[in-house]
């Protein structure tokens, strides 16, 4: 028997987690489960990860978490339990798998319009590092962080997928164009990994245009592969082509642990009515099943699923209205009674159960992700980020006082948009700077020159943070302004 952490979550996370378990026990699934104590519940009972420490032990020991949604408290600054969990544990690649479902109708099925779509989003980095600062009273600043060690891991992950699932194409969305480095750097990973595998059709496209696209011709994407936020947007947009989250499954997938939960709310109003949908939990687990080697009780199971959705067996948040309603245990068990049987459209074909090698095992030390080949690193410069509600030629003055022997200022620009030398007296402005400093003749520079000149402006300003400018072997290694 294979141990497996439990959690059954907040609001309706518990009905939908014992229907799903009891599918498994009845399949005679070789599991056994240990139940750990997450969610919102355990929050409020003090715990500030929403998690006790003993959970936490016992899914770094056992690897697997299969959870049920939960909800992060409103306020109080707590972060989204469901977010620490996969940050936590390094869940670097999140994927869902989208298909059409015969029996959930939507546009694209009432079409026959076929969907298959596998979203692999960077579960770790970008804007959800959460990495927020006031830098004045009107002026919020968000880090967002892409790291080529981290684009590494998730999209090598991305191109494997593709590769067992024989993929006919794997793409890269991003927004490249207008975010070059961040969203360059993960665009030009992906260029990399895809040189190793010249057997899979491989492409790029801007976020925005896919979005288009996937509304008019899903049919046409396969493996999608994307950065965090983005991948979160493209990833419930895709639910909705199939249905909705309540038939979205979600894997959080980590070299060590692995997390296979439902994405869709807690649904507290109609928490414990025996009313609620637990397909998107039951395919999130027929995907761990998968994972775990257990082919054939996944085939079983995923067959017997379909068949009840192709029946036009249904909860209350979709199907055929004129076909009365399953409860929760009501539709668990008609998929129990189906097993065996498998669909007209879209069946699974069987296969035996496969070894799977173990991959979490206890750790003494963090892992360092770091890149073998590093550019020679200089520091050409530096940009001062300063409170003031004075007019660019007046920052300017103060600034060219401060440069001294060492450094020169380049440019000034509010919100991304250059100011001085040129700019434009129709562009508003808000209450912090950017004000950019060059070394004189390009010549490296240490720390203490950038100390130095720190100390001199904010003699006249308030600085609000700093960002060293760096050369990286001969590649500028910092954005321009707009009009620069």
């Amino acid at each position: 028997m294979r141990k497996i952490a439990v959690a059954k979550g907040d609001g309706i996370g518990p009905e939908i987690m014992d229907a799903v378990l009891k599918i498994f026990y009845e399949a005679k699934v070789p599991l056994e489960y240990v139940t750990v104590e997450m969610g919102k519940w355990v929050f409020d009972k003090g715990y500030n990860t929403g998690m006790t420490p003993e959970a936490k032990q016992a899914i770094e020991t056992l690897g697997i978490l299969f959870k049920g949604p939960m909800e992060t408290p409103k306020g109080k600054g707590v972060k989204s339990i469901n977010v620490t969990a996969r940050k936590t544990w390094n869940t670097y690649a999140n994927t869902r798998t989208f298909q059409t479902l015969h029996g959930v109708d939507t546009v694209f099925s009432k079409a026959e319009i076929p969907i298959d779509i596998t979203v692999v989003r960077e579960n770790i980095e970008d804007t959800y590092g959460g990495v927020e600062h006031m830098l004045t009273n009107d002026v919020a600043l968000s880090r967002r962080f892409i790291t080529r060690p981290g684009s590494m891991q998730v999209i090598k992950y991305a191109f494997e997928m593709a590769k067992k699932k024989k993929a006919r194409r794997i793409t890269c969305a991003h927004k490249a164009n207008i975010m070059k480095l961040t969203d360059g750097l993960f665009l030009e990973v992906f260029q990399e990994v895809a040189k190793d595998y010249p057997e899979l059709k491989s492409d790029d496209v801007i976020v925005d245009d896919l979005c288009m696209k996937l509304v008019t011709r899903p049919d046409n994407f396969d493996v999608i592969v994307l950065t965090n936020l983005q991948g979160d947007i493209v990833s419930d947009l895709c639910a909705g082509l199939v249905g909705g989250l309540g038939f979205a499954p979600s894997a959080n997938i980590g070299d060590h642990i692995c997390i296979f939960e439902a994405v869709h709310g807690t649904a507290p109003d109609i928490a414990g009515k025996n009313i609620a949908n637990p397909t998107a939990l039951l395919l999130s687990g027929i995907g761990m099943l998968r994972h775990l080697g257990f082919m054939e009780s996944a085939v079983n199971i995923e067959n017997a699923l379909l068949y009840t959705l192709e029946q036009g067996i249904h909860t209350g948040d979709f199907g055929n209205k004129s076909i009365p309603a399953k409860s929760t245990t009501e539709f668990a068990q008609a998929i129990i009674n189906n097993f065996g049987k498998e669909p007209q459209q879209g069946a699974k074909a069987l296969m035996k159960d496969t070894p799977v090698t173990e991959t979490h095992f206890q750790l003494e030390k963090n892992p360092m992700l770091e890149s073998k080949d590093s550019a020679t690193e200089k520091i050409i410069g530096v940009d001062f980020f300063i409170e003031s509600n004075e007019q660019p030629v007046t920052i300017a003055n103060k600034c060219l006082r401060h440069g001294g022997v060492k450094f020169k200022l380049i440019n000034i620009s509010n919100r991304g948009t250059q100011v001085w030398p040129t700019g434009s007296v129709y562009t508003n402005l808000v209450n912090q700077y950017n004000v950019r400093f060059e070394s004189i003749d390009d010549s490296p520079m240490k720390q203490q020159d950038v100390l130095g000149l720190y100390v001199s402006l904010s003699g006249d300003f308030k600085i609000c943070s700093s960002e060293l400018l760096l050369l990286l072997g001969d590649k500028r290694a910092y954005s321009l302004a707009q009009g620069q």
